[in-house]
């Protein structure tokens, strides 16, 4: 007795230790490490380069979607140099560059005007709690799940909601009340006026064309910044009259902590749920379109979590609003040069240096301008070709993309995602139940006196609970046999409800008086069809075969003897 309380008393410590040596693991594989520079001696120059590059592109940016947002420039600029460097040396991609996003901004922007400019502290708080929690618990790779038809409907809704919110500001006119996007651009025509009218459009188009025509100059040209010195200086030049930033601190803010009180908390916990979805959505897929186009390795889903996570949380006490993977600012990073994390750490620091030097220049930039730079943005984040690439491939493919944009520029963008999930999800269980089969065959070798009375039956493909129930009708319809034959070795899936009806059609057929043989079980299928009853239901436990050839001949057999059993009791 103390000897087995003695060893369990042993394997206890050793259990403990091992489960400490594991969490131990997990936590330092989320956390900085030496190797993440390791290759810096020798890219060190294109990854300043590379930082450079992006904060030029980064910093209308970061002003147009903070104004967007309803939190403000400043916002917006806080979130590109406090998230940026903290996502930068916690992420889990050398390259990923993160910061205010159009998406966030659609998100974030019903939540401003439905609880107020005061609570943005709190949800980037609680958001990337949620996303570091997400990281934390492995969850990183569940961004695979989402169909690629899904993310282009997702991108392309959001492009769609990115323009319309442009332009009230790029008429001059306040938006309209409606918080969907196209009603609240429509709602704000009929407010424009004359001479504002003209001179937003006019600036709206100057920096559109710059950036449009920038990439023909050179494919580095910062096209967007350009815009808004130019179109700056003669708004400076000429006093127009239109709305600007308007005047920023110099520097970072003093981190605070938000206040808000528990009923506040409690009703920004469905929002933050909301903004941590997203975060973490769009995070990976810009870290694995970054790892798809760059040569720097893979990218760990679960660290990039953590790492946005931080990044939201650290963004929250500076006065920030929540942040995520940009995919186009991680792009431009990667196509300039930019190969560790010394380039987003270095857009960061460009950007620090914008605010404390130039915040007075900054604060003359008029609203339009970054109108235009929003418009342009939005339009190049649709690709025509990936558009008639999804619409032309499958029916299904089609239904999925167009509802998920419809549904993102109507509703809401978590649920078009989770929508647009659940569809695919329907489409490709109706695909798989479509591919799966149950075929009835000539027994092998030549025919034999009551063969008639035996059905071979071949199930192949997969027998889940969307196809199930066909197998169910297609066999239990037989009549005038006295032994079926089902094989499943062709079986590729099998579920517990296949299994549950594979049972219960044994049953029903075995009560009709028919003989039921398996033959073929794989490996693989045996353990499940044990627990659910598959084989407790055969009559003998010899009914189960694994070869096709003494399966026939017990059935044959079967039926010569109740056929000698028919003639004895005749006679």
């Amino acid at each position: 007795m103390s000897m087995d309380g003695s060893k369990r008393s042993d394997a206890s410590p050793a259990r403990v230790s091992s489960a400490l040596r594991r969490a131990w693991s997990h936590t330092r594989d989320l956390l900085p490490a030496a190797s993440d520079y390791r290759d810096l001696k020798r890219t060190w120059r294109g990854d300043l380069l590379a930082g450079v590059t992006v904060g030029i592109v980064a910093l209308p940016l970061a002003l147009a979607f903070g104004v967007s947002s309803g939190a403000g420039a400043e916002a917006g600029l806080v979130t590109a140099i406090v998230a940026g460097l903290v996502a930068a040396v916690f992420g889990g991609s050398n390259v990923q560059v993160s910061g205010p996003t159009g998406a966030m901004v659609v998100v974030l922007g019903p939540i401003v005007a439905a609880h107020g400019l005061g609570v943005l502290g709190i949800v980037c708080l609680m958001a990337g709690l949620i996303v570091l929690v997400a990281g934390a618990l492995k969850l990183g790779r569940a961004v695979t799940y989402i169909p690629w038809p899904v993310i282009e409907g997702f991108t392309l809704g959001i492009a769609v909601i990115i323009f319309l919110q442009q332009v009230p500001a790029a008429i001059g006119v306040a938006p309209g009340p409606s918080s969907n996007a196209f009603l609240a651009a429509v709602e704000a025509v009929p407010t424009a006026r004359w001479p504002e009218l003209g001179w937003t459009l006019a600036i709206v188009a100057v920096v559109a064309l710059i950036m449009v025509f920038a990439p023909r100059i050179h494919p580095r040209f910062p096209g967007s910044i350009v815009a808004i010195i130019v179109v700056t200086i003669i708004a400076v030049v000429a006093a127009l009259p239109v709305d600007t930033i308007g005047k920023l601190p110099a520097g970072l803010p003093a981190p605070t902590f938000p206040g808000a009180d528990w009923a506040v908390v409690a009703s920004l916990v469905g929002p933050a749920a909301a903004v941590a979805a997203l975060a973490a959505i769009e995070s990976l897929l810009s870290a694995r379109v970054a790892a798809s186009i760059s040569d720097t390795g893979p990218y760990d889903a679960d660290r990039e979590l953590v790492g946005q996570g931080l990044a939201s949380i650290a963004a929250g006490f500076f006065g920030g609003m929540p942040a995520t993977g940009a995919i186009a600012r991680t792009a431009v990073n990667v196509r300039s040069g930019g190969r560790t994390r010394l380039a987003a750490i270095t857009h960061a620091v460009l950007l620090l240096l914008v605010v404390s030097f130039g915040a007075a220049l900054v604060g003359v930039i008029p609203l339009a301008a970054l109108s235009g730079v929003l418009m342009v943005t939005a339009v190049r984040m649709v690709s025509t070709a990936t558009v008639r690439s999804v619409v032309g491939s499958t029916r299904a493919d089609a239904i999925v993309f167009v509802a998920t944009a419809l549904i993102t520029v109507s509703f809401d963008l978590i649920y078009a995602v989770l929508i647009g999930i659940a569809a695919a999800a329907f489409f490709a269980l109706r695909a798989l139940a479509r591919s799966s089969g149950v075929h009835r065959e000539e027994l092998p070798g030549p025919a034999q006196p009551g063969d008639e009375r035996i059905a071979l039956f071949r199930l192949e493909g997969a027998l889940f609970f969307g196809a199930a129930e066909r197998m169910l009708e297609r066999v239990g319809d037989i009549r005038g046999i006295e032994v079926v034959i089902i094989r499943m070795s062709q079986l590729q899936i099998l579920d517990a409800t296949g299994a549950q009806v594979v049972t219960e059609l044994i049953q029903a057929l075995e009560r009709r008086g028919v003989t039921v043989l398996v033959k073929g079980i794989q490996t693989r299928h045996m353990q499940l069809a044990e627990r659910v009853g598959v084989i407790k239901s055969l009559r003998h436990h010899k009914h189960l075969f694994d070869d096709l050839a003494p399966a026939v001949e017990h059935a044959r057999s079967h039926v010569r003897r109740a056929a000698e059993a028919s003639e004895s009791a005749a006679l």
